[in-house]
């Protein structure tokens, strides 16, 4: 017999969903800068993309609506910190511009989102 896993409440948000896919999306452009060995960056971006859906995770466990918007910001931030290093990569040709373009409009929405979410709370 199967037994279900629990359901935590930030697994029904849609910018913790958008956040987690985007979050995969810069895994695998970690994994390609690991084979560039661009270790650093790909570490940092990893990093930096996780951080976005454990802060709308974390936040959401926050007893007030104020200790969440504060995570809420870090994961909003987070989004700026990836953007940049889009960017970067982009500038210097690390990745290809249209599939940085693809995530940095990602993460333009992602920052979007949050910003409207925090509003309703």
């Amino acid at each position: 017999m199967m037994t279900q896993r629990v359901k935590f409440r930030f697994e029904d948000l849609e910018i913790w969903k958008l956040a987690v896919e985007i979050a995969e999306d810069l895994y695998d452009i970690a994994n390609e800068l690991d084979k560039k060995r661009l270790h650093r960056f790909a570490e940092q971006l990893r990093g930096a993309g996780i951080s976005m859906p454990n802060n709308i995770a974390e936040g959401s466990g926050s007893t007030s609506n104020k200790e969440f918007i504060q995570f809420l910001n870090f994961a909003r931030r987070s989004t700026f910190e990836n953007a940049n290093m889009i960017i970067m990569f982009i500038r210097k040709k690390i990745i290809q511009e249209d599939s940085g373009a693809a995530i940095l409009r990602k993460l333009d929405i992602l920052s979007r989102k949050i910003t409207s979410f925090k509003k309703t709370l």
